[in-house]
């Protein structure tokens, strides 16, 4: 990084590349009549402070740079001013190379991953630039999605763990935000885990303009300055009055830089007009460019005209044109502020030759623990030779399988690799949800503990507090970190996982959801996550309906087919085997819901139920028909106390009960990667039409598995009344649950009495049509 004095001779270039990137914002929102022109203005100084001073160590060429630190637009919204800067920062280096034919001036990866301000000139059109920053092909300086509030600032932190845990914390993590997107509950969640986690080269960037959409100042709805929203959470703050004066933002910045604590996460505000040289202020300014071609946008210009003695095309032409001709005429604008690269002396120049200066200077070695890569081991995903599956007869909850799978496979990783595979987390409730498991020792092997900043920087459990949507954050900012030395073909780094109780899984949705935008998008490549619905379903009885994991679980599934895999193992034996398998897909979130209580484990040669590897399948038989009776339908299962209720009835069903097929339904998504003969022995087409279901889930949570309206008639879950469940002990909530050994016989008895009935009303429908 530059000192101060050698900066000064710097900020003549910085003053005209502000004035471009500002002119660059206006035209690509007086083209697009969308966009975020106000909050994106007043960010320009601090961007080309952080990107130019060396502060960020970056290259504009290279993006993937496994060690270059890393960008996070907190405040997704303002992406313009990103997009503004580096089309001005690309023009250089094309400009560059076209005089020099130097390709060091070039990106290596070519046109596809060059922001040009040709480009700029498609924000907001399909295919084009998007209205909110994304992590994909000529935007890869995000390192994730943003635009929600307060959703990027987690993720900043967990990138920010995971270099630190590596031993590579002089990587740094960037991010920038407003006041307003400072007012969600996630960022005080990130900023006491920040502090927890002893994130020194978390680095947080805050334009202190006072408005956001709404009319009122936000200094009407929150107290103090951004000194006062930082200092007490132990972070080192710096900050300045005049946020456009180069000398004193540096200082400040330089000063702040200069902590030496290497634990203590990082504040910089600057004092900014939102609005500023655009012509209106303050909340209008925040959502709503001028009107196209309006003299409010040409003024803006004529300022630029006037300041660098350029003529602008086009000028004062407010006549109303369509989007291509106004096109047209906005690539000339941008044409004529260009050249100003041509007319100021030096100016081509100093930026071309310090971008590839500062591309030059990232860091290339480190990371020694990530010369292999543990993903390549098929032992980690053979589940069928995992030395831990319990006895039939043992009694064991099926989250502690999830603790011993959590605790072998990072013993397995730390011994062979020298690091663990999985960094973990949980809402004050790592021994409760069993997720503990992870940090201790398998065998005879130390357990890597609880992770201390200070006293123990190589435990895998971080500390955290009752912060959902944080730990979720942070989780998917870990695995996005990807220290492969070629991110494009592979990913080498972290996987994580978070738990929590199943009601409270909507607190975390939002990370992941983004997350899966930058999985399904994103060419560099990124790792697993593993959001733990735990104590799930009525099974939490003594909590009581507040802690059901009932309905709330259905979050899980609102992503797009494929990109999430819903895992909802019946008892200890059958978690390793579904996560073995799930973690060999390649499928970024896998949501593992669990249940409390202990179960028996089943002595399945006996009862003739398949062996609990067949769980990895998604779907496996539990009782098949007998030969020798007429068939009378398919019951499809899920939940733990559901099927160990279930199992108690297996000698009745042999006896005199009905005789149905009785199908663990456990993973959809696993299911449906089975081989088209295994799905069909498992249930056949028309079987689909023929069964009900049984579980501790919602009825709607199963829709998955519920191909006709009338399986639903027939069918018994926890909501079987459309009512929360009350409370009790386990056994009077699974009753209530209609759960329990009598009320299942009874709805299948039920069923199968009225199959021809059934059968007759799907026949008649079809005939009908």
């Amino acid at each position: 990084m530059k000192t101060l004095e050698e900066l000064k001779s710097d900020f003549k270039y910085w003053e005209a590349i502000k004035d471009m990137v500002d002119q660059n914002i206006d035209v690509m929102l007086n083209l697009s009549q969308s966009g975020h022109p106000g909050g994106s203005r007043s960010k320009v100084h601090a961007m080309i402070a952080t990107l130019l001073s060396g502060v960020m160590s970056w290259d504009i060429r290279q993006p993937e740079k496994r060690f270059g630190d890393r960008f996070i637009l907190s405040a997704g919204h303002a992406n313009p001013v990103v997009y503004a800067t580096l089309s001005v920062f690309n023009e250089a280096l094309r400009r560059k190379y076209q005089e020099t034919r130097d390709k060091k001036y070039l990106n290596p990866l070519g046109t596809e991953y060059t922001l040009t301000f040709e480009d700029t000139l498609s924000l907001r059109r399909r295919g084009g630039l998007p209205g909110h920053a994304e992590m994909e092909g000529k935007t890869l300086f995000f390192k994730t999605n943003t635009g929600p509030s307060g959703h990027g600032f987690p993720v900043a932190a967990g990138q920010a763990f995971a270099l630190k845990y590596a031993g590579l914390d002089q990587v740094k993590v960037f991010t920038i935000e407003g006041e307003g997107g400072l007012t969600p509950g996630v960022i005080h969640e990130t900023k006491n885990s920040a502090f927890g986690l002893g994130l020194g080269n978390f680095i947080t960037l805050v334009d202190w303009n006072d408005f956001g959409i709404d009319g009122r100042p936000f200094s009407d709805i929150i107290a103090g300055t951004p000194r006062d929203w930082f200092e007490p959470y132990g972070w080192a703050v710096e900050g300045v009055e005049d946020g456009e004066n180069w000398k004193e933002l540096m200082s400040a910045y330089i000063k702040l830089m200069d902590n030496e604590n290497p634990h203590q996460p990082k504040m910089l505000y600057m004092k900014m007009r939102k609005g500023r040289g655009y012509g209106k202020f303050d909340a209008p300014s925040h959502g709503a460019p001028h009107k196209r071609n309006s003299a409010e946008f040409w003024k803006t210009k004529e300022d630029y005209s006037e300041k660098y003695e350029i003529d602008i095309p086009h000028i004062y032409d407010t006549s109303d044109l369509d989007y291509e001709t106004n096109k047209i005429q906005m690539q000339a604008v941008l044409e004529s502020v260009f050249s100003l690269f041509e007319k100021q002396d030096g100016l081509l120049d100093y930026l071309s030759n310090r971008l590839v200066e500062l591309g030059d200077n990232v860091k290339t070695e480190g990371g020694s623990q990530f010369n292999e890569n543990p993903l390549d081991d098929e032992t980690l995903f053979a589940y069928r030779s995992y030395p831990f599956y319990k006895k039939p007869g043992e009694v064991a909850p099926n989250r502690a399988g999830f603790g011993d799978f959590g605790s072998w496979i990072n013993t397995y990783t730390q011994k062979k690799y020298g690091r663990p595979l999985f960094l973990v987390n949980s809402a004050d409730l790592a021994g409760s949800t069993n997720i503990a498991g992870f940090a201790k020792g398998y065998g005879e092997a130390p357990d890597s503990g609880m992770y201390h900043r200070d006293k123990n920087p190589s435990g895998a459990l971080m500390p955290q507090g009752i912060t959902e949507f944080a730990n979720a954050g942070i989780n998917v900012g870990i695995s996005s970190v990807n220290f492969s030395e070629d991110g494009f073909d592979e990913f080498n780094g972290y996987f994580t996982a978070a738990s929590t109780y199943g009601s409270f899984s909507y607190l975390k949705y939002g990370a992941y959801r983004l997350f899966s935008q930058v999985a399904q998008d994103s060419q560099l490549k990124v790792g697993k996550t593993i959001w733990v619905a735990g104590h799930s379903g009525p099974e939490t009885a003594e909590d009581s309906r507040t802690h059901f994991g009932i309905f709330s679980p259905g979050v899980t599934q609102l992503f797009p087919k494929g990109h999430v895999l819903n895992l909802h193992p019946y008892e200890y034996n059958e978690v390793p085997a579904m996560l073995g398998a799930a973690l060999a897909c390649d499928i970024p979130i896998i949501a593992l819901h669990l249940t409390r209580p202990g179960v028996k484990i089943p002595d399945r040669k006996r009862l003739g139920m398949a062996s609990h590897f067949d769980a990895a399948k998604g779907a496996y038989i539990i009782r098949n028909y007998d030969k020798n009776r007429k068939k009378e339908g398919v019951v499809l299962m899920r939940g733990t106390k559901a099927i160990d209720e279930l199992l108690s009835l297996i000698p009745r069903f042999d006896q005199d009960g009905p005789n149905v097929k009785i199908v663990a339904a456990l993973s959809y998504g696993l299911f449906e990667m089975q081989t088209e003969k295994y799905q069909k022995s498992i249930i056949s087409d028309r079987e689909w039409l023929d069964a009900m279901i049984i579980t501790n889930t919602s009825i709607a949570n199963m829709s998955n598995w519920s191909k006709y309206p009338t399986v639903n008639e027939y069918s018994v879950s926890a909501d079987w009344d459309n009512r929360w469940r009350s409370g009790g002990t386990l056994d009077e909530v699974i009753d209530e649950a209609h759960l329990s050994a009598k009320w299942q016989w009874e709805a299948i008895l039920r069923f199968a009495d009225r199959q021809n009935e059934r059968l007759s009303k799907i026949s008649a429908i079809f005939e009908k049509e």
